[in-house]
């Protein structure tokens, strides 16, 4: 009998390597499988779901100011799509290192892609706010995308200068705040409510797949201004969304303490990997707020590197971008696997 082929460890997609929550899990197991059978009614009480209403309680934004989505992802392409379609101008600003997608979703409706810098120093990278805001004023662009964290960067955009940024770029420019990442950061939630009020022409975007580490459930949310009324009529589903995956996303809302502790445990790891590869000769791991890290390591070792992470059946992500191309990306997972990861890169290097 030939032995059973040892299952890949991914750590290349930024997913979630714990459990779910209890309560997710009891969700689950309680969901009656016959409300599949008809389509869900909200309407009838003038909102969209019941999941649009509890956000709409949380955040403290009204619920018609929140849209649903299949994921993070479904949301920022109709959104993207949307705008660029009706746009005065096809441009659309993005960060100089970022997530391919943006792109990717850019052209596939002939958009003009603008990048903005992001610059690295002292172990970190970090927006370039000046030079963001002089682009954007003379570019002039229809959409202005942040992410924050950034990924691959795992760097942040401070509240303050965010604020900066939405006050001194053209009023007509929508900004599309990415925030997949951003809980990792913190979970307060009443900045949102003043910043699509003070600036209308604001979109966030957040997910159930990175914090609440629920991927497979294809679930996203956003909160949108005023003046993007429109968008909410092009992306609202006549027909509702599902109901299981609200009962599934209300029960992940109230189990941030289950979730926060999860963080606390990828801090102290993002801690090991810091201390010990930074010691190595010309590696550096660079501070993310998000959960994964980037670590910058000599070219050389490039093919040594993937050999020994294949070998224990280990997926990280080797990047292969302008500038990005002696770095990888690697998901955070549990303290063990951490740690083991931390040891094949540490042996690689020394390895003479």
């Amino acid at each position: 009998m030939k032995d059973k082929k040892e299952k890949p460890i991914y750590l290349d997609r930024n997913e979630f390597n714990y459990e779910v929550s209890p309560l997710v899990a009891e969700s689950l197991a309680s969901f009656n499988p016959n409300d599949l059978c008809t389509y869900t009614r909200y309407f009838q009480d003038g909102i969209k779901s019941e999941l649009s209403a509890y956000l709409g309680e949380l955040y403290n934004v009204p619920e018609s100011n929140i849209v649903l989505g299949y994921g993070g992802e479904h949301i920022l392409k109709n959104a993207i799509h949307y705008f660029l379609s009706v746009a005065k101008n096809k441009k659309i600003m993005i960060p100089s290192y970022s997530w391919w997608y943006y792109k990717a979703i850019a052209d596939e409706i002939h958009g003009e892609n603008i990048k903005y810098p992001i610059h690295e120093a002292n172990g970190e990278f970090s927006y370039d706010i000046d030079k963001l805001i002089e682009i954007a004023n003379q570019e002039k662009p229809y959409v202005l995308l942040i992410a924050t964290p950034n990924n691959p960067t795992g760097n942040i955009l401070p509240l303050e200068d965010l604020k900066r940024v939405l006050a001194a770029i053209p009023a007509d420019t929508i900004v599309i705040l990415d925030e997949a990442y951003t809980i990792f950061r913190k979970n307060t939630v009443q900045y949102i409510a003043e910043l699509i009020k003070e600036f209308p022409n604001l979109l966030v975007i957040r997910t159930f797949s990175k914090f609440f580490g629920l991927p497979g459930l294809r679930l996203g949310y956003g909160f949108y201004g005023n003046k993007l009324k429109n968008f909410e009529d092009f992306n609202t589903m006549y027909l509702g969304y599902n109901k299981l995956t609200e009962k599934l996303g209300i029960a992940a809302l109230k189990s941030t303490d289950y979730y926060n502790d999860v963080a606390q445990k990828l801090d102290k790891d993002k801690e090991l990997y810091l201390k010990e590869l930074n010691r190595l000769n010309g590696f550096t791991v660079y501070k993310s707020h998000a959960n994964f890290i980037l670590v910058k390591y000599p070219i050389e070792l490039k093919e040594k590197l993937q050999k020994a992470l294949n070998k224990e059946h280990i997926i990280v992500k080797f990047m292969n971008e302008d500038n990005l191309n002696s770095h990888m990306r690697i998901t955070l997972g549990q303290t063990n696997v951490n740690k083991q990861v931390v040891d094949i890169i540490k042996k690689t290097a020394l390895d003479k």
